[in-house]
């Protein structure tokens, strides 16, 4: 038992018993990022290894398994630019991502029904590569009932090792926000102001954001505050689904707080204070006390790499409902309106990896199951086509059709076998998309934010 008087200091590895609600418990190597003492009894804040950092969590030492404590190694430690809660940089700062870039595919091309009839996909040239960027896109809306090929456990994580992170930053610092009538556990830290990280409950006014300490001042609050939807123009309502399209530059204020929030549920991304050169578009569920917003996503007024989302996220009370696949599905129909393909900044989430390739995947395969022969010859399509039709970037369709293992070499030419596996698994993730865009209740018009010098 000697074992125990082992003092255990930040940066010690051991295994930690983690309480799986939906399997046995288990024991995954763990990292001590803090220590505290309260009431006498201390308490440890770990990071699972290998695992999304939103499953990070206080632990108490009965949950340590001490016989397999390691030391933490010295290493050179290198300055870091994360300010501390509440900082406000003077300037908006990108903190580097390390990302692993995917070549674009080799010329694709073809594909037979599930009759077993070919269609051939004439082949294109791939596009230039696109270079390393910073920042990051999380879309956290878990839409991953595809029938097609699986994708990552939702437990693990895609994202690159943040081991170089400021320590600050890597752990949780708000406990709980009550935003009307639902209460949300942050999976990350989010810099609001330090006082109020810890309060037991952060209390956000859920129409225009604002950040208090009490319930008292919340209701103080409510009696001044006469929004009753997000600030800007309303440019698509069908149903109880409207969304919003906000300037960064016009609603600082409100931009600001949503980016706050957005931070508690997106792990590598860096919270932009300077939000002029942005856009945010805000998708909201009405009823009648107001336009309850569900999810949003952000994108630049200016993107020299064919950026259409910059952040995007559906808040947790509102995943698994379809409304992710909703929010990239209008962020899409925007760049058909302007013309354009797109495609999200990246590195993506594991969690946004998984639905942005679930709607290209239905995307470019409703696409595929369309196609008709042509004077009973196969049908053909080429990678451009597919793109200018959905606005998909050419090459998020190769490495979709990549994914799908669609792509054969058949008697000298490239064609793309549509199986029935395949084609069974799309009807059946269609028919429970219920929740579509229709293109003719958009009220859109492109702004030429080049002519606009500075916004």
């Amino acid at each position: 038992m000697c074992y125990l008087q082992v003092e255990i200091v930040e940066g010690c590895r051991l295994p930690v018993l983690r309480k799986n609600q939906e399997h046995e418990d288990e024991w995954p190597l763990a990292e001590i990022l803090s220590v505290k003492e309260v009431s006498g009894r201390k308490l440890y804040y770990v990071h699972y290894i290998d695992f999304n950092k939103r499953l990070d969590e206080w632990v108490t030492t009965d949950r340590l398994d001490m016989k397999k404590l390691q030391f933490p190694k010295k290493e050179a430690k290198t300055p870091t630019k994360n300010g501390l809660p509440g900082s406000r940089p003077s300037s908006p700062e990108r903190e580097v991502v390390r990302t692993t870039h995917v070549s674009p595919a080799p010329p694709v091309p073809s594909l037979p029904s599930s009759n077993g009839t070919a269609r051939r996909l004439i082949p294109t040239q791939p596009g230039r590569k696109r270079k390393a960027n910073c920042g990051g896109t999380d879309e956290d809306s878990q839409d991953s009932s595809d029938g097609i090929p699986t994708a990552p456990r939702m437990t693990g994580s895609l994202v690159s090792d943040r081991s170089h992170d400021d320590i600050v930053t890597r752990m949780k610092n708000i406990e709980c926000i009550e935003l009307g009538r639902h209460r949300l556990k942050p999976w990350y830290f989010s810099p609001y102001p330090q006082e109020l990280t810890s309060l037991p409950i952060l209390y956000l006014c859920e129409f225009c954001l604002k950040y208090l300490k009490s319930l008292k001042c919340l209701q103080r609050h409510l009696t001044k505050c006469n929004l009753r939807h997000p600030p800007g123009n309303e440019i698509y309502r069908k149903g109880t689904i409207s969304f919003f399209e906000i300037d960064g530059r016009k609603n600082k204020n409100y931009s600001q707080n949503l980016c706050l929030l957005a931070k508690c549920f997106l792990d590598h991304k860096t919270l932009y204070y300077d939000t002029d050169p942005f856009l945010f578009y805000v998708m909201t569920e009405y009823d009648s006390k107001g336009f309850h917003i569900v999810g949003y996503f952000s994108k630049e007024k200016e993107s020299t790499e064919d950026y259409n989302v910059a952040c995007i996220l559906t808040l947790p009370p509102y995943q698994r409902r379809g409304y992710g696949k909703l929010l990239i599905e209008f962020s899409y129909e925007l760049s058909k309106v302007e013309g354009k393909t797109g495609t999200p900044e990246k590195p993506l989430s594991d969690l946004g990896l998984l639905s942005y390739r679930s709607y290209w995947s239905q995307t470019i395969l409703e696409i595929l199951m369309d196609l008709k022969p042509d004077n009973g010859e196969r049908p053909q399509i080429t990678i451009n086509e597919i793109s200018e039709i959905t606005s998909v970037k050419k090459e998020d369709v190769i490495s979709t059709l990549q994914y799908l293992n669609l792509i054969n070499y058949y008697k000298g030419q490239y064609i793309l076998t549509l199986s029935e596996d395949i084609v069974d698994g799309h009807e059946r993730a269609m028919q429970k998309r219920h929740l579509r865009i229709d293109p003719k209740c958009l009220h859109f018009t492109p702004k030429d934010w080049s002519k606009r010098g500075k916004w």
